[in-house]
C-alpha cells in the first residue's frame, strides 16, 4: 500500500483516543530539545544525527519528565540531537495529523491513534530488543509498533479512608461484600456511597468496561470479532448480564449523577458528599491538589465469579518511530537508541513518578511512590486478568466508529429507566449493523 497522509486516510475512520491522563491544553517552549551537553564542540553539533520528537505535552508532569529524559539523552549522546517540538496538549491527535499533512511528521513520537497510522504505513515495526523490554505489548498482525509508556490506566475504588476507619468499614474481598458495603453506607444516610460523573460520556466507559469485562470478556475475549462474523450479537446473555451488573452497582450513585461532570467528582469525595469513586490512578494527584490532608484508600472491585480483572498492561499507544525516519539507517539506529534509553530504569523512573504511571517494563524502576499507589502496582502484578479497555483493542476486536459512545449513551438510558435491557440490546444490534457497513476489519471495509 502506498504511503499516504493521515489527513486523507482518516476520512470515515474513527480516531481512537487512549484515555490516559495527559490530555489538557498547553505546550512546551523550553530548551530541552537540542542540548548536546557541556563537552560537545561546534563540529560535534554539526555532525550530530538530528531527531525530532513530539509528545502530548498538556500535562505538566509529562512536560517535566520528557524534557528531563531528553536532556539526559542528549548529554549522554553528543553524536545525536533529539529536539522536542511542542505537542499542543489536548488537540494532540489533530496536531500530529497536521504535521503529517505539511510534511513535518516527527522521527519519534508519542503515538495514540496507532491503528490509523499503522494502516497508513506511517510507522516502523519495533525491533525485538525493544519489545523485549516489556511485560506485554500490543501487536498488529504480529508486528509491534509502539513501546508502551505505562500500564493502561488501572481503575479501582478510591475512597475516604478516614470515613471508613471512623465507621468501622472494611475493604471488600468479594463482589457481594462490595454491594453490602454500598448498602451499609446508603443506610447511614450521611453521604452517597458512590459519586459518578455521568455527564462526561467517557466516564461511563470506566463502569461499562468493569461489567463488560466481568460478564462478556471473561466468557469470550473475542466477542467483538464474533459480532463482526455474525456468530454472536448484542442480544447475547452475557451482554444482558453486563447491564444487570451495572444496575446493581449504580443504584448507589449520587442523585443527579447523569448531569455531574467528571471534573466535579473529586469535590464530592473530599467534601464528604460521597464515600467512594471509581476511576483511574490519575485521580490521586487531583485529590492531593484539592485537599492535601485527605486520606485516600484504594481497592479493586472483584468480579462476581471471584476473579480479579483489571485494566492494565501495555496498551496500543506509546513511543513510535516513523517509517520515513527508519529509511535512514543512522536515524533508525539513533531512534532505537533513544527509546531504549528512555526505558532504562533510572530514566523511566522519572516518567512513572511524575505521571503516576504503572511501570510495564520487565526490569522495574525503583520508584518512590505513595503507599496507595503501590497498592495499585501490586494489584496489577497479581491480577487474574490484565488488559486494555474494550475500546482500546486492535485487529478483529477493534470497534466501529462511534459505537463506543452509542453504547455508553444506551447504558445511561437503561440506568435511568427510560429503556429496558432487551430494547437496549436491540438498539445496539441496529447500530452495530450500520457501523459494520463502514468499518469491518474481517472484510477490510474501512481499512484498505
Amino acid at each position: 500500500m502506498k504511503k499516504k497522509t493521515i489527513a486523507a486516510f482518516l476520512a470515515g475512520v474513527m480516531v481512537f483516543g487512549a484515555l490516559t491522563g495527559c490530555g489538557s491544553s498547553g505546550s512546551d517552549e523550553g530548551g530541552a530539545g537540542g542540548s548536546t551537553g557541556d563537552g560537545a564542540d561546534e563540529s560535534d553539533k554539526k555532525a550530530a544525527i538530528e531527531l525530532t520528537y513530539i509528545f502530548a505535552d498538556g500535562d505538566e508532569g509529562a512536560k517535566e519528565s520528557m524534557n528531563e529524559i531528553v536532556n539526559r539523552f542528549n548529554e549522554a549522546n553528543p553524536d545525536i540531537t533529539v529536539t522536542i517540538e511542542p505537542g499542543n496538549g489536548g488537540a494532540y491527535s489533530e496536531f500530529l495529523k497536521t504535521k503529517d499533512s505539511v510534511g513535518e511528521f516527527p522521527d519519534v513520537m508519542e503515538m495514540r491513534d496507532t491503528a490509523v497510522y499503522v494502516r497508513a504505513e506511517k510507522l516502523e515495526p519495533l525491533s525485538d530488543d525493544i519489545t523485549g523490554l516489556f511485560k506485554s505489548t500490543t501487536d498488529f498482525d504480529g508486528k509491534v509498533y509502539t513501546a508502551p509508556l505505562g500500564g493502561e490506566n488501572t481503575n479501582g475504588i478510591i475512597y475516604n479512608k478516614k470515613y471508613f476507619d471512623d465507621n468501622g468499614l472494611k475493604e471488600p474481598e468479594t463482589y457481594d461484600e462490595f454491594l453490602e458495603l454500598c448498602e451499609t453506607i446508603k443506610e447511614k444516610g450521611d453521604m452517597s456511597p458512590l459519586v459518578v460523573g455521568g455527564q462526561d460520556i467517557w466516564h461511563m466507559g470506566f463502569w461499562f468496561h468493569k461489567a463488560y469485562n466481568d460478564q462478556v470478556l471473561s466468557q469470550d475475549p473475542d466477542f467483538i470479532e464474533h459480532c463482526y462474523d455474525g456468530s454472536k450479537d448484542f442480544s447475547d446473555e452475557t451482554m444482558k448480564e453486563t447491564f444487570k451488573e451495572l444496575q446493581d452497582i449504580l443504584q448507589y450513585a449520587q442523585d443527579g449523577w447523569s448531569s455531574t461532570p467528571d471534573a466535579q467528582i473529586t469535590t464530592f469525595l473530599v467534601n464528604d458528599m460521597a464515600a467512594m469513586m471509581y476511576s483511574g490512578t490519575h485521580m490521586f494527584s487531583q485529590i492531593q491538589a484539592a485537599a492535601p490532608d485527605f486520606e485516600v484508600g484504594w481497592f479493586p472491585i472483584p468480579s462476581p465469579d471471584g476473579k480479579l480483572r483489571l485494566v492494565g498492561g501495555g496498551g496500543v499507544g506509546g513511543l513510535a518511530i516513523s517509517a520515513e525516519a527508519a529509511e535512514d539507517p543512522d536515524k533508525k539506529e539513533a531512534a532505537e537508541k533513544f527509546i531504549k534509553f528512555f526505558f532504562e530504569p533510572e530514566n523511566y523512573k522519572v516518567y512513572c513518578e511524575k505521571l503516576s504511571a504503572v511501570p510495564v517494563t520487565t526490569e522495574q524502576p525503583d520508584m518512590d511512590v505513595t503507599e496507595v499507589f503501590q497498592e495499585v502496582i501490586d494489584a496489577t502484578n497479581t491480577a487474574d486478568d490484565l488488559a486494555p479497555m474494550w475500546n482500546g483493542r486492535t485487529g478483529n476486536n477493534e470497534l466501529p466508529p462511534d459505537f463506543r459512545n452509542f453504547t455508553y449513551k444506551t447504558l445511561i438510558e437503561v440506568l435511568q429507566g427510560t429503556r429496558d435491557i432487551d430494547s437496549a440490546c436491540d438498539e445496539l444490534n441496529k447500530t452495530w449493523k450500520v457501523g459494520m457497513e463502514n468499518f469491518n476489519p474481517l472484510t477490510g471495509v474501512g481499512i484498505e
